[in-house]
């Protein structure tokens, strides 16, 4: 099913309203009272998800009776162009989000855990001296994760990477008077960074690989997916008919998702992910934050699908982080260490589902 073209979307919101109660709390948080930053910070987060909500009703429909008719082969699309970001001789990167049932579930998922989250951390958090600080970066990180889930390229997905990335360094190591504490969110910070040069190297391989038959939008998921589909030749002379690279590709891509969702041996960050306010611990394990790279590995099915060899080191991982993590997991006598590495192993059972092809 072609990408709908509807004028009358507002795809863009999503990101934008939590993105707009971050910048408001972080700048003037200080001055305003309790009360109105935490209405601001629940109002943006809440009305992103009725947003969501709106906006996702069409693609789910639709997804749903594509699956009843069993034309898998069609898929609902909802692509908003906002403006072209870079436009550097043939490199071209548009600032565009996309929404699909893929990212329909993700963006609700993501949208109501964070407004329950942010519901809770008024109470929580009420004799916080940096309130508004706190909000702020609560908003920062759901805006990132939305940014992520929507972006209709890899570019736009690496800027909510990041900056999911910069906001767990900020909110686990947010009562950084603490050493513990503090050291917790550097190692959060310095793990998922390793995650991210392989990441880069990835997406700098993918796109080497792939220019020219993506319609002139560089990294753009849909267009080459569906020039693979198409012209099936092309990717035969270009990247696809080489398994090897597409292998390396697809490896690169992965280390980066196990930096994000804690796959052996990138998982050692997120048991001392427990150091931050409870609130932030549920965030980060709520259908968020650690499912950000399994996320990212079903976005790029058509990648996979063309490595046998990708597709095994991404099952296999998951399955020896699975097994490994509730081992782990039967040692602790801290619950919420419990809680850390049972989120570790169901995240390797993830890894293992799309390791096997099992993208939806």
């Amino acid at each position: 099913m072609e990408a709908s073209t509807n004028a009358i979307n507002f795809l863009w919101v999503v990101p934008a309203l939590p993105l707009i109660g971050a910048l408001v709390n972080l700048t003037l948080g200080r001055k305003l009272s309790r009360q109105t930053v935490h209405f601001i910070a629940v109002a943006a987060i809440a009305a992103s998800f009725f947003t969501a909500v709106w906006l996702c009703i069409g693609p789910l429909r639709e997804a749903y009776k594509v699956y009843k008719a069993g034309d898998l082969g069609s898929i609902f699309e909802l692509k908003e162009h906002l403006f072209w970001w870079i436009e550097v001789g043939n490199f071209k990167i548009e600032l565009a989000f996309r929404l699909d049932p893929l990212s329909a579930v993700m963006t609700l998922i993501v949208t109501f855990c964070s407004t329950l989250i942010h519901l809770y951390s008024t109470g929580y958090m009420e004799h916080e001296p940096r309130y508004g600080a706190y909000f702020g970066y609560l908003n920062l990180f759901t805006g990132a994760m939305l940014i992520l889930v929507l972006g209709a390229n890899m570019p736009v997905m690496f800027i909510g990477w990041e900056g999911v990335g910069l906001c767990s360094y900020l909110l686990i190591g947010f009562w950084f008077e603490n050493e513990a504490y503090a050291t917790a969110g550097r190692k959060a910070f310095v793990v998922n960074r390793i995650g991210d040069c392989a990441f880069l190297l990835g997406m700098f391989l993918l796109y080497w690989a792939t220019q020219g038959i993506d319609g002139g939008t560089s990294l753009d998921f849909t267009a080459i997916r569906q020039v693979g589909e198409s012209q099936p030749e092309v990717y035969q002379q270009t990247f696809w008919g080489r398994e090897r690279l597409a292998a390396a590709a697809g490896v690169l891509l992965f280390i980066g998702a196990a930096g994000k969702s804690a796959q052996i041996p990138l998982y050692v960050w997120l048991p001392d992910a427990m150091a931050g306010p409870t609130p932030v611990s549920a965030l980060i394990h709520a259908a968020t934050m650690v499912t950000a790279g399994v996320y990212m590995v079903a976005r790029l099915s058509w990648l996979y699908a063309h490595s046998t060899t990708a597709m095994a080191v991404v099952a296999i991982t998951g399955a020896l982080t699975a097994l490994a993590a509730a081992f782990m997991a039967f040692a602790q006598t801290d619950l919420k260490k419990v809680l850390a590495y049972s989120t570790v192993s169901q995240l390797g059972f993830m890894f293992v589902g799309v390791g096997t092809g099992n993208w939806t």
